[in-house]
């Protein structure tokens, strides 16, 4: 027998960002659209957020950028230092978003 589900108790959302990082960079500037893009760990050494265009290079998720970097002008790919205040104030934005207020959700963090 399937239990149903008739309160708003018993639903559980999920709310994400593609490559957030990557995605709030692109906000502030659009030129990053449709371009391969990394952004990097503190004192960049690390890739933690590819765009899908840098993910179709073949690049993983925390790969060294002392690696891709003697190649990364022949690749096209663009590499942001992180901006942990942006991605914080994008995210208040996001989870402060009008309908994620209307729907009354329990966020959890």
């Amino acid at each position: 027998m399937i239990a149903s589900r008739e309160s708003a108790e018993d639903y559980i959302g999920l709310v994400d960002v593609n490559a957030f990082y990557v995605s709030a960079e692109r906000v502030f500037d659009p030129s990053l659209i449709d371009r391969p893009v990394v952004v990097l760990s503190n004192n960049d050494g690390c890739c933690v957020s590819l765009s899908d265009e840098a993910k179709a290079l073949g690049i993983p998720m925390g790969y060294p950028w002392f690696k891709l970097e003697p190649g990364a002008a022949k690749l096209g790919l663009i590499a942001r230092s992180s901006n942990y205040e942006l991605y914080g104030d994008m995210s208040a934005r996001v989870m402060n978003h009008r309908l994620l207020r209307e729907m009354q959700l329990a966020i959890i963090l």
